[in-house]
This record gives C-alpha cells, sequence and structure tokens, in this order.
C-alpha cells in the first residue's frame, strides 16, 4: 500500500483509510481483529473511529466501544507506534431513553438535534475519555464530527489549539461541514494562528449527489473546487462505495443512501463503472474505489468501512488496479 502526504503537512499516511465504527457491534472483536490485522499486513496505517461508535447499536448505549476495542488491539502486542490513530467528537447525543424506541430502534432525529456539540468544555471531556479509551496519551488527527453552528467557531478553534499545545492532538480535522464554514475557519486559523484542520472528512464517491440536494455531508461541486485550491486540507472520503452498492442491482434501487444520488446522471454513472469493471476483470466496487485513489485535485483518501474480513479482502484489490488514461476518461464523462 502506497502512502500520501496528510495536508502539506509532510505526514505520510496510508493511500486507504481503515473505518473502525462497527468494530465492537456489528463486527464482532474476533473478526475486528481479523480485519485490522490483514489491514497492517497489507501495508496499512490509519485508523479511523469516533467517540459515538456505535451508541445507536443497543438501547442505552454510550458509544466508546470502537475506541475501547482498539486500545485492547494496540495494547496487545505495543502496536501503537504503528498506528495513524484518528478519533472524533461532538456528535455524541446527550443521554435520553427517548433515544431508543421500545424495540431498541434508535431515534435518529431526536440525537441530531441533541448531539454534544463542539463547545471547550464538552470537546476537553470527549477528548479526555477517547484517549483513556483508547489508553493513550495522544491521537494523530482529532475531529469535528458534525459541525456545530450554535457554538461559535472561535471557542473551538480555541479549544483544539490548546489540544495540540498540550500534545493530546497531533493534526485536526473536520466534518460533515459546508464550504463556506471551511473558509470561515481558515480565516480564523490565520488570523489567530491557531492550527488549520489539514483533513476534512466528507461522504464522496464516483455518484454525484443528485441536483438541488441539501447536504452538509456530501462533497458537491462547490467543495470539490475549494479543496482543488486548498491542497494544505485532504479529503477524507467516506462511505466511498456507498455501502456496496456498486455491485448490487439490488442494493440500487432499495437502500436509504441512494436517495441522495438517486436519477439520470446516477443511472448514466452506474452504468459506465459497470461497463469499464466488467473490461478490466474487476468487480464495480473495487473499481470505484481505483478510482478515487487515482483522483490528483483534489486527492483523496478513500476511508473504507468493511463490516466482515471477507468485504476487506474483497476492496483490497483496487490497491493494485492501475485505470488506463481511457478508462478514467469514460468514467469522468460519464453522466447525464
Amino acid at each position: 500500500m502506497q502512502t500520501i502526504e496528510l495536508g502539506r503537512t509532510g505526514q505520510q499516511v496510508s493511500q486507504l483509510a481503515l473505518g473502525a465504527m462497527q468494530m465492537g457491534n456489528a463486527t464482532s472483536e474476533s473478526d475486528s481483529i481479523r480485519i485490522l490485522d490483514r489491514y497492517f499486513e497489507a501495508g496499512g496505517s490509519f485508523v479511523d473511529t469516533a467517540d459515538c461508535y456505535e451508541w445507536w447499536a443497543r438501547k442505552g448505549g454510550r458509544g466508546g466501544d470502537s475506541e475501547e476495542l482498539l486500545g485492547r488491539w494496540m495494547r496487545d502486542g505495543n502496536k501503537r507506534d504503528r498506528v495513524f490513530l484518528a478519533t472524533k467528537g461532538s456528535a455524541l447525543p446527550h443521554h435520553s431513553p427517548e433515544l431508543w424506541a421500545e424495540d431498541g430502534t434508535p431515534n435518529w432525529d431526536l440525537a441530531r438535534r441533541t448531539f454534544a456539540g463542539a463547545g471547550a468544555k464538552t470537546l476537553t471531556n470527549a477528548l479526555d475519555g477517547s484517549l483513556r479509551r483508547l489508553g493513550t496519551d495522544h491521537v494523530d488527527l482529532y475531529y469535528i464530527h458534525v459541525d456545530d453552528r450554535n457554538t461559535p467557531l472561535e471557542e473551538t478553534l480555541e479549544a483544539l489549539a490548546g489540544f495540540v499545545r498540550q500534545g493530546k492532538v497531533r493534526y485536526l480535522g473536520w466534518s460533515n461541514v459546508r464550504t463556506w464554514r471551511l473558509e470561515r475557519i481558515r480565516g480564523l486559523c490565520e488570523r489567530n494562528g491557531w492550527p488549520l484542520p489539514v483533513a476534512v472528512q466528507q461522504q464522496h464517491s464516483y455518484l454525484r449527489p443528485k441536483a438541488g440536494l441539501e447536504s452538509a455531508s456530501i462533497v458537491d461541486s462547490e467543495q470539490l473546487d475549494y479543496l482543488r485550491a486548498n491542497d494544505d486540507q485532504t479529503l477524507v472520503a467516506y462511505s466511498p462505495i456507498v455501502q456496496g452498492v456498486y455491485d448490487s442491482p439490488e442494493k440500487r434501487t432499495s437502500h436509504w443512501m441512494m436517495d441522495s444520488y438517486a436519477g439520470p446522471d446516477a443511472d448514466a454513472r452506474l452504468t459506465a463503472v459497470t461497463e469499464v469493471a466488467a473490461d478490466a476483470g474487476v468487480t464495480p466496487n473495487q473499481l470505484v474505489v481505483a478510482w478515487l485513489l487515482h483522483q490528483t485535485s483534489p486527492r483523496i483518501l478513500p476511508l473504507i468501512g468493511p463490516r466482515t474480513p471477507e468485504q476487506l479482502e474483497n476492496l483490497l484489490p483496487a490497491l493494485d488496479l492501475k485505470l488506463t488514461e481511457e478508462q478514467l476518461t469514460r468514467l469522468e464523462n460519464a453522466g447525464a
């Protein structure tokens, strides 16, 4: 696995990041360890989690399961120095029995309205909790998980700068954020001498969001343009294969994530992916990950989140797939 520079920090990270969201819940501990070991065997180093993962997995859950599992895994064999470790704060909802229905179904509408947010005290407590669960004195990358527009940016950025000064965090990131907010963050950091977030974690794939979509989480053309002009921030693309819809016609017609993409443009690009993948002798999912790895303006670092060891194995061949100029052109020009 090759590496790329994170922003313009000089820090090299693996070109494919591993998401640990489901580890310790949907993915058992034994399978999680198999996935982690195999990813590192393949040359990976960049592991991503969050303090809220996965509070919704069981009634009464408060998150932290993924961080605790990663802490156990790193302690076993003294692996911490091999890991570029990222975690996040601000998206754990305030605890309430109403967060779950009687059958244990999470109430996402309430959760989104009661996220902890990015106040200084909240983030301090969140980071200290993450460090405790991870069993480390610092994380390499700390994200604001969900942009908090109810807290002054100055308060959040000053708190984050403090984490860096204290040595608890090496680099900063921001997630689920609109472009105008990134520009405002940049201006405040420049004026106050605060460290600029060097990673922007957003939902991004080969499919493009449908016309008129209102989303702070999915990259649009304006955000791509911003990132091209500001290569000191690296796009970390979560849900790069949209939970596997490229390989599954059934998912394309029924999966809730397709609501953000469905339409003539998506149909045309799905056709192109299917055809080019067949020509290349790979799966459409593998082709999409490879396409993302080939992007240079802006550079894209895909974040995969396999639920099973088999899903990881199915994606790893994308690392060795070299697309021709003709294939890249076909994929780039496809669309309505």
